[in-house]
């Protein structure tokens, strides 16, 4: 059973991820995790050592049921889209570890959730009996755009539209999604940020109940407002805890730290859910760049969203309003839908809210935070490069260069650290490859994102992934560039 975070309303797990997100626009989220509760009959030791196929079917298994009976299915699409058998492997990188997760077909983190999801919601069709299309919209800051697109296109019963932040993603990112083929594809530009794009979907999805017939749509999401995209996330935490077991960094029951840079709130939360699961996990530590409200929040309780807009080379975290975090808030509150209601309704009023008592005290128990410097994050990149040999993405480096602080402060008990490594470094080649040559180069300055990407190619020995590699010489399809207003209107045309 899934329930709205905000009211009694409830539904299957399937009927959850076929809908997205619940009429009165919460989110669903699943009572048994509510610290205490505890979801029955499952054992998070049973999953070490396992290949990441059962792992997965295990994990996902107790918390979609309903989709039990199909998992061997969908978890065998792994071997066949991610490069490393490991799928998600684990990298020394100094005294912490790299969880790599960019090794799927789009270079992201978003692969491992959405290789499935499409599968999810063509079975989740079929067990109830659906025979119309289902409409996924998307809004992205950068990965979950080309991830959906790549997961949905030409799936039968099914068409998406993916809306993005109009130069509020790398020129590799959005290279990725323009020139993306399929018969079922939309690709749209919004005048604005992620919070519009965001935004406009919610609405849209609030809309389409009001819809005249001849306009309604059967919509879903593969944002991770949706549950079937959340909860694959959920297995990589227990895979980095099998790797640290099998290198012998640790024995079953070590506590473990994860640092996640984040911004929609949604990977930080599956390392919540994992620790509901009964994974050992320590802290976890969220890494924020300079539009920080997540970390002034988890801080002092104040979410204040009134503050300027920073784009920033890490544009995936370029994010103002974090939509996981209201799943967080109904966890952290043991359920009081009423008081998740009250404090979205200030942030959509007010844009800012203040949590209190015992749902903070919940939070700062398990959550630990800081955030990351332009000038912070080029210095993490060029000193992981310089003295380990690693090549970090943007993201990553917020993490890493987080992690760190956090180790200096007295919270830090000595537990074994593990980043979540979210994205290919060649996604962001212009910042990535001045983070290490020091600075701006005159010479770099002039080159587009795939000779930039070919130059760090050169520079460093590691090979550009063939996926980004090949995408100069595709055609751009899509081109629309709508402003916020819009977006409703271009969702029902």
């Amino acid at each position: 059973m899934y329930q709205s975070t905000r009211s009694n309303y409830t539904v299957s797990d399937t009927e959850a991820v076929l809908m997205g997100i619940a009429p009165d626009g919460g989110l669903f989220a699943d009572p048994a995790l509510i610290p205490g509760n505890g979801v029955p009959s499952f054992h998070a030791e049973s999953c070490m050592g396992l290949p990441y196929t059962e792992m997965a079917g295990k994990i996902m298994s107790a918390l979609l049921p309903g989709f039990s009976g199909f998992m061997a299915e969908i978890t065998a699409v792994y071997p066949k889209k991610f490069s490393s058998d490991k799928i998600t492997p684990l990298t020394k990188v100094g005294s912490n570890y790299a969880l790599e997760l960019y090794h799927g077909p789009t270079s992201a983190f978003k692969d491992v959730a959405l290789s499935v999801l499409p599968l999810f919601i063509t079975k989740a069709k079929e067990a109830s009996g659906i025979s119309e299309t289902i409409s996924i919209l998307t809004a992205t800051s950068g990965d979950t755009g080309k991830a959906a697109l790549e997961g949905f296109h030409d799936v039968d019963g099914t068409d998406i539209t993916v809306f993005f932040p109009d130069g509020g993603v790398s020129a590799m990112q959005k290279a990725q999604m323009v020139t993306q083929e399929g018969k079922n594809v939309r690709v749209c530009a919004v005048r604005g940020n992620f919070d519009d794009c965001q935004c406009g979907v919610k609405e849209a999805f609030a809309a389409a109940g009001k819809q005249g017939s001849e306009n309604a749509k059967r919509l879903s999401s593969a944002n991770s407002i949706n549950i079937g995209r959340l909860v694959p996330q959920v297995v990589y935490y227990f895979s980095a805890y099998s790797q640290l077991i099998d290198c012998g960094e640790i024995r079953y029951g070590t506590p473990v730290d994860f640092a996640v840079p984040t911004g929609n709130f949604g990977d930080i939360l599956a390392g919540y859910i994992a620790l509901q699961l009964g994974l050992p996990i320590g802290r976890l530590i969220c890494a924020a760049n300079s539009n920080n409200v997540l970390a002034d929040f988890i801080s002092t309780g104040v979410y204040d969203r009134r503050r300027p807009f920073l784009k920033t080379v890490s544009p995936s975290m370029d994010i103002l309003v974090s939509s996981n975090l209201e799943r967080l808030l109904f966890y952290a509150s043991e359920g009081d839908t009423e008081l998740v209601s009250s404090l979205m309704a200030e942030l959509n009023t007010k844009g800012i809210y203040t949590l209190t008592g015992k749902p903070l005290e919940n939070i700062q128990k398990l959550f630990s935070t800081g955030s990351c410097s332009e000038e912070e994050t080029a210095e993490t990149i060029r000193d992981l490069w310089k003295n380990y040999g690693w090549l970090s993405d943007t993201h990553t480096a917020v993490a890493f260069n987080v992690l760190e602080k956090y180790k200096n402060s007295a919270a830090y008990t000595g537990n074994p650290c593990v980043v979540l490594s979210t994205a290919s470094p060649f996604k962001f080649p212009a910042a990535v490859l001045s983070a290490i040559e020091g600075g701006a180069d005159s010479a770099s300055a002039s080159l587009d994102d795939f000779a930039l990407a070919d130059k760090l190619s050169g520079q460093t020995g590691i090979p550009v992934p063939a996926n980004l590699a090949g995408l100069k010489s595709k055609p751009v399809l899509h081109t629309d560039v709508i402003d916020p207003s819009e977006l409703i209107r271009y969702v029902f045309s």
